[in-house]
């Protein structure tokens, strides 16, 4: 993984002393909140409803050992013993105080991480696969190229002041498991009929209060000039988008209302003052990033190891984890370990410091000292020995951190929703332990197969309920916390925004309305259909007709 340099660590010291004299002097009353607020935004300082929230940055989602044990140490030492994994591959810590927030930071440079631009109108974290560099299906490393747009991004000063936040994803491989078509800018690397390296570039996307699929804006811009681009796109939008309305301010309504074809004549016309400019990547350069990115020393191994097909064989718990948690790695001999953070005592992406101290051992014992984070909010551990396997999962299983649903119906997205966020109109997490608690069967959800259901407690979707198969959204009703549902939503290569089915629900009525939801598609499905295959066959009305019935449904039509 990349590692800091003397320049890297003497700007990250410097921000530290910085917002430590900020915070000295907004506690002494030199500072109004006013003042303050935009300060504390760049340091990844939230003030939520019961205490500030920090978001510490994981660049593409990578972590090495010795950060995942500061995290633990900063989750004993000055929260409540525990941390939360984002959609945005950061973590945040929910209950620090103000007052040793810049201490936390300061433990943090020390193992070369920061908070910085994880809130406020500007370029926020770079998200990517969280299989990058293992996945059989992948075409192009992305990690080094997150990284040079890690670069590039952070302290930009023409875009600290953005119209609103702008976030970024990339991608490198067949499948995309970044969710590039939801970004302000999505970027797919891949090759031209001469083998040589380049993106194709989606802008506009995004979810929140107005869900847009990004559209494609080049179908191929050649390495050297992916800086240079996503400026000219950046400049585009700085300069015209939206600073009077906070609704509608998100790159993705300005592309809506110049039209894809306009927006793109405009970066055109930018990209041509800074096309071979001093961006301009070179080789030197793109190999000065690359180069920590090294191949571990993988030991060749047989593809399939002996000992591991026989606890297999005679362990059917173990066997149950390793069908869903374990999936396969492009080196033989080796597998890719979800470490699941959806055990139904907590809230989905929650993770203790002893358990982060265990993640951090095995990191170390077993994945080469490197753990990722992903947009689903669970862990990985992304290079163990298929002989190691059996070990690492009696470790995770004793603690918490086995539970083998990953992408099944309880391996639930959810925002921290009204427990915490000062934003949401209605809480998350008890509605997702609810749906847990009800389906607790093992057999009865691998019979249902794959699915995705996302929560968030508001409209800005960190939740991405908009792209679960099965979305639930809260909304305030009188002041009273609600659920919408809707279905259809998907990641990934097909991804599509879900479709809302009717009336919200009451929080006490979800699990009901979640089992009607699935009793539909038990009966609807065919041999070997998923979840979202059977929706987009037969559309939403069966679906409404199980949930509503068949009153409610025809009434519903005739007030239409």
């Amino acid at each position: 993984m990349y590692r800091y340099d003397p320049y890297d660590q003497k700007i990250v010291d410097e921000r530290v002393a910085q917002f430590r004299d900020q915070t000295r002097r907004y506690l002494a009353g030199e500072l109004t909140d006013e003042e303050f607020r935009p300060l504390r935004l760049q340091n990844g300082l939230y003030i939520q409803r019961h205490a500030p929230m920090l978001r510490v940055a994981v660049p593409y989602g990578l972590l090495s050992s010795t950060q995942v044990r500061k995290m633990a140490h900063i989750a004993r030492t000055y929260d409540k013993g525990y941390a939360h994994i984002t959609t945005r591959q950061n973590v945040q810590f929910n209950w620090p105080e103000l007052k040793l927030v810049p201490e936390i930071l300061a433990e943090l440079a020390t193992v070369e991480m920061h908070a910085i631009q994880t809130s406020g109108a500007c370029i926020r974290n770079i998200t990517s696969d969280p299989f990058a560099g293992v996945a059989g299906d992948e075409l192009i490393d992305p990690r080094p190229w997150g990284e040079i747009l890690r670069q590039w991004s952070t302290f930009h000063p023409e875009f600290a002041f953005l119209p609103r936040k702008f976030k970024i994803a990339i991608n490198g491989a067949k499948e995309d498991r970044a969710v590039i078509q939801c970004h302000d800018i999505g970027l797919e690397l891949k090759r031209d009929a001469a083998g040589e390296i380049g993106f194709r570039v989606l802008v506009g996307g995004g979810m929140g209060r107005t869900p847009v699929i990004g559209a494609e804006i080049s179908t191929f811009v050649p390495w050297q000039h992916i800086i240079t681009y996503c400026e000219a796109i950046l400049r585009v939008y700085n300069r015209h988008g939206r600073r009077d309305n906070l609704y509608k301010a998100r790159i993705k309504i300005l592309v809506k209302a110049l039209g894809i074809d306009e927006f793109r004549r405009q970066v055109e016309e930018e990209w041509v003052f800074g096309k071979n400019g001093p961006n301009t990547l070179t080789e030197a350069e793109v190999a000065r990033v690359a180069g920590h990115f090294t191949t571990p020393a993988y030991e060749t191994l047989p593809a399939d190891d002996a000992g591991y097909l026989s606890q297999r064989a005679a362990n059917p718990a173990f066997a149950a984890w390793t069908r869903r948690n374990v999936l396969a790695h492009k080196v033989p001999g080796y597998a890719v370990v979800v470490v699941s953070l959806k055990d139904p005592s907590r809230a989905p992406g929650d993770v203790t410091d002893v358990q982060l101290d265990l993640v951090a051992d095995w990191a170390d014992a077993y994945s080469f000292g490197e753990v990722r984070a992903t947009h689903e909010q669970n862990l990985v551990l992304a290079d163990v020995k298929q002989s190691e396997l059996f070990t690492l999962w009696e470790k995770a299983r004793a603690a918490n951190l086995a539970t083998p649903t990953f992408g099944l119906l309880t391996d639930i997205i959810c925002c921290p929703g009204g427990d915490f966020c000062s934003l949401a109109n209605a809480k998350s997490i008890p509605i997702a332990n609810a749906i847990q608690a009800r389906f607790d069967d093992l057999d009865y959800l691998y019979d249902i197969g794959d699915i995705e259901l996302n929560i968030s407690g508001c409209m800005n979707s960190c939740g991405h309920h908009h792209v679960g198969h099965i979305g639930v959204l809260g909304v305030d009703k009188n002041g009273e916390e609600w659920y919408q549902v809707s279905l259809g939503g998907s990641q990934g290569n097909h991804t599509s925004i879900g479709k809302v089915i009717g009336r919200s629900f009451a929080a006490a009525e979800m699990p009901d309305v979640v089992s009607k939801i699935i009793n539909v598609y038990l009966a609807q499905r065919q041999d070997g259909e998923r979840f979202i295959e059977t929706v987009r066959r037969t559309g939403l009305d069966p679906f409404k007709l199980g949930v509503y019935g068949e009153a409610a449904v025809k009434e519903r039509k005739q007030n239409a």
